[in-house]
């Protein structure tokens, strides 16, 4: 090792190493000074009085202050908002005191142009060697993102509020409005009901010698259905009776059925010959609405049935307008239609001829008139798939014979086995005459 001139080696050697530990010292303290200056946050320390004695140059930046009119002139609570100070105050300056230091807690500070910074303040007590407390030094956050992130949660809580209220009240609103719908479409179910019945005979009357029985069944509650029918005495032996289908739904099918009815039962009382009953309300229809251009039409089928020209028997003739034929249950076990051929649609041309058929009724047997809603029933899923007269006439014989009773009970179970496939109103009406009933035994001697 080179030393010089009468110097000691080693003595040399001590004094380079204290000069190397300064250099490092001051160098260490620029540094740090240097990042205290430039810290991403800011800080600042403050006598136990609040007077500010050290701010960094970060800070200082974020509040637009020069150092000179800070530090020794101003407080730390100087620096913040009037909200801010007084929690400060209240909160942060007693806790500190009682815990020596606090962490994270969120205050505003108010910069030079009046604005508002929040910031997050974490401050710790700095005591001396015998335990006395020296100053505070304060590190501060910049919070301004977090305030904004804060302030976007809370408006987007208030608007799911606000939407979750908004679809609450909705849902009531529905729920109301479904009620009350519910509640309008029972009163209209209700008020149909009863003008659908005002349609219709309230129940048939006791025809002498004859068995009678009906049945109507409703596609949808919530329309008048076009289906009718009807049984009333002409004279002493003779009754009329008529069932059939008018076009249409709704109110204007229920005007067109209530002219039907009356307009049949009055032709039939001037004249019952079931041809001419038809020709009548064929004409009373054209004119009503043909003339218009709202053409009204309707299929029905009319007959008169008398009972005084062979006791026990029944003489039916009757007649139709484009209506489906009738079918006649026999006492003898099979079922047969009786054909009507040729009758138009009532009410679409100005004359209407109507073909007339006649058969007798035997103890036993039973005449079956019915709507297309019963022929017209899907029975699959297609609308080609209709039940059909050659189904009906099957069905027929293998419950032959039988009773109107028992005719009309097996047919209105036969509906509902449609289901869905019953979308249209049906109508039936079956007129029987009794059967004789059987001649008791002659009596024994042991029955004696």
């Amino acid at each position: 090792m080179m030393c010089r001139t009468g110097q000691d080696p080693e003595s040399s050697e001590t004094e380079d190493e204290a000069d190397t530990d300064a250099l490092f010292i001051a160098l260490l303290e620029d540094s740090a000074e240097e990042l205290y200056e430039s810290a991403p946050c800011g800080y600042l320390s403050t006598l136990m009085d609040g007077t500010i004695a050290k701010i960094n140059a970060t800070l200082l930046r974020w509040l637009g202050m020069e150092r000179e009119a800070v530090v020794g002139r101003r407080r730390f609570t100087d620096l913040l908002t009037v909200g801010g100070k007084l929690y400060h105050e209240t909160h942060f300056a007693p806790l500190l005191r009682m815990k020596g230091e606090l962490s994270g807690i969120a205050l505003e500070m108010k910069t030079a142009d009046g604005g508002r910074l929040p910031v997050l303040v974490s401050s710790t007590v700095k005591h001396s060697g015998e335990g006395e407390p020296l100053l505070i030094r304060t590190t501060v956050f910049d919070a301004s993102d977090r305030r904004t992130y804060e302030e976007e949660l809370l408006h987007r809580k208030r608007e799911a509020e606000q939407a979750r209220a908004e679809a609450e009240q909705a849902r009531a609103e529905a729920e109301e409005a479904r009620r009350q719908a519910e509640a309008d479409r029972v009163r209209l179910a209700d008020a149909l009901a009863v003008l659908q019945q005002s349609l219709l005979p309230a129940s048939l009357p006791a025809a002498p010698g004859l068995e009678t029985a009906v049945y109507y069944h409703t596609a949808s509650p919530d329309r008048l259905g076009g289906d009718f029918y009807d049984l009333f005495p002409i004279d002493g032996a003779r009754w009329g009776f008529f069932l059939g289908d008018v076009c249409g739904k709704g109110p204007e099918a229920a005007a067109l059925t209530s002219l039907v009815r009356y307009t049949l039962r009055a032709a039939a009382l001037h004249d019952p010959e079931p041809a001419t009953a038809l020709a009548t309300l064929n004409a009373v229809l054209h004119e009503r609405y043909a003339a218009s251009g709202d053409v009204r039409y309707c299929t029905a089928i009319f007959g008169v049935v008398d009972t005084g020209s062979r006791p026990g028997h029944a003489t039916v003739r009757l007649a139709s307008g484009g209506h489906p034929s009738a079918l006649i249950l026999r006492a003898g076990g099979h079922a047969e239609f009786l054909p009507t051929p040729g009758g138009l649609l009532v009410g679409i041309l100005p004359s209407a001829p109507a073909t007339t058929a006649e058969t007798v009724l035997e103890p036993g047997d039973t005449l079956l008139l019915y709507t297309d809603g019963l022929t017209e029933a899907r029975t699959g899923p297609t609308h080609n798939s209709l039940y059909g007269e050659d189904a009906l006439h099957a069905f027929a014989t293998a419950h032959a014979p039988c009773t109107p009773q028992e005719a009309i009970g097996a047919l209105s179970e036969l509906l509902d086995s449609f289901g869905d496939g019953l979308d249209d109103d049906t109508a039936l009406l079956a007129l029987g005459v009794p059967a004789v009933p059987p001649h008791p035994l002659p009596a024994t001697k042991h029955d004696r």
